[in-house]
C-alpha cells in the first residue's frame, strides 16, 4: 500500500522558485533542482516565514525574513548543520509529482 499523494503536475513546477501546497493541515515547499523535485516544510522554524517565498539559489532557499537558509535537497540549515526541517520523500509518476507525508526523511532538533 502506497501513501505517497499527488500535489500538481511536474510541468507546475519551474527552477528557481517556491510553490507551497497544502495536504490536509500540512504546508510543503515544492523545488525543482536541475529537474528534479524536492519537498520541505514551508515553515521556517525561526519565526514562521513561508519558505517558498523565499530567495533560491544553488538548492538553497533563503527564508524571507531573517535570511535563515535550508538545503532542499535534504532540510539542513546551512549555517547550522545539526538543525534540519522536515524534508519529505517525493516521486514523480506519469508527470504526477507525489510526496510521502508520512515518513519525513529529517526531523526538526529542538
Amino acid at each position: 500500500m502506497s501513501d505517497f499523494q499527488t500535489v500538481c503536475k511536474l510541468s507546475e513546477l519551474r527552477e528557481g522558485e517556491g510553490k507551497t501546497i497544502a495536504v490536509g493541515k500540512k504546508m510543503i515547499a515544492l523545488f525543482l533542482v536541475n529537474g528534479e523535485p524536492h519537498a520541505i516544510e514551508d515553515m521556517c522554524p525561526h519565526m514562521g516565514a513561508s519558505l517558498a517565498g523565499g530567495y533560491f539559489d544553488n538548492g538553497v532557499i533563503t527564508c524571507p525574513w531573517h535570511a535563515w537558509r535550508f538545503r532542499v535537497t535534504d532540510g539542513t540549515w546551512v549555517d547550522n548543520p545539526r538543525v534540519k526541517i522536515s524534508c519529505y520523500a517525493i516521486r514523480v509518476v506519469d508527470s504526477n509529482v507525489q510526496i510521502q507525508l508520512t515518513k519525513p526523511t529529517a526531523e526538526k532538533i529542538p
